[in-house]
């Protein structure tokens, strides 16, 4: 019962906080969800929520010649990290397969949706996304992660899965063509043999 309380309380917390962000940048706030790990399916005790939005603004404001933020960015803190996109740059960076995009409109944790964005983006993505451009994201985060954590003589299991996630997504690509899921448990399928996943294990100290 106590963790059930505690997910109510997260969430409450998350729709006032985009109430508010409603209110004051007076935007309607159409698709918001979770991106990080409690999305990918391994958090960690300390992580906190990725929360990432999709808003549009009145008209006036996309008939002016000025140019104009496209983003809000709220500071982080230990329990939230809440950034947003105006739905004009959602869509030019769907069109242009950005992965992020892609991973968004997957998500397991929807906390508000007041329009079937999320749905009709998935129906159109296969018509959009470019597989070599995903392929080129997901080595890439593999890459920079190997080379920022680990190799260090102590790595944190979590970097493990930071690494083994976007190369199986990368692989997924190249199988099946198309951007792959979201949830960490379904690329695994791409694996015959699980026990291939703890050789990195096997020469460092590992820690949560």
């Amino acid at each position: 019962m106590e963790i059930a309380s505690t997910e109510i309380d997260i969430d409450s917390t998350i729709a006032s906080e985009l109430q508010q962000i409603a209110s004051i940048e007076q935007i309607v706030i159409l698709y918001a969800c979770e991106s990080g790990s409690r999305a990918w399916g391994f958090p960690s005790p300390d992580s906190d929520y990725d929360v990432r939005f999709i808003y549009l603004r009145p008209l006036e404001w996309y008939l002016s010649i000025l140019d104009r933020p496209d983003t809000i960015d709220l500071p982080v803190n230990s329990l939230l990290d809440i950034n947003g996109w105006d739905l004009r740059k959602a869509l030019k960076l769907f069109k242009g397969s950005n992965s992020a995009i892609y991973e968004w409109i997957q998500s397991p944790l929807i906390y508000q949706a007041h329009s079937e964005i999320g749905n009709e983006l998935l129906s159109l993505g296969h018509n959009y996304y470019s597989p070599r451009a995903g392929i080129h994201h997901y080595l890439n985060m593999t890459i920079n992660c190997y080379r920022e954590y680990l190799q260090l003589d102590f790595v944190k299991l979590k970097k493990y899965f930071y690494a083994l996630r976007p190369i199986l997504a990368a692989k997924w690509i190249v199988t099946h063509q198309t951007f792959p899921p979201m949830i960490f448990s379904e690329l695994l399928n791409l694996i015959n043999d699980r026990q291939d996943l703890l050789l990195p294990f096997r020469h460092k100290s590992i820690g949560v």
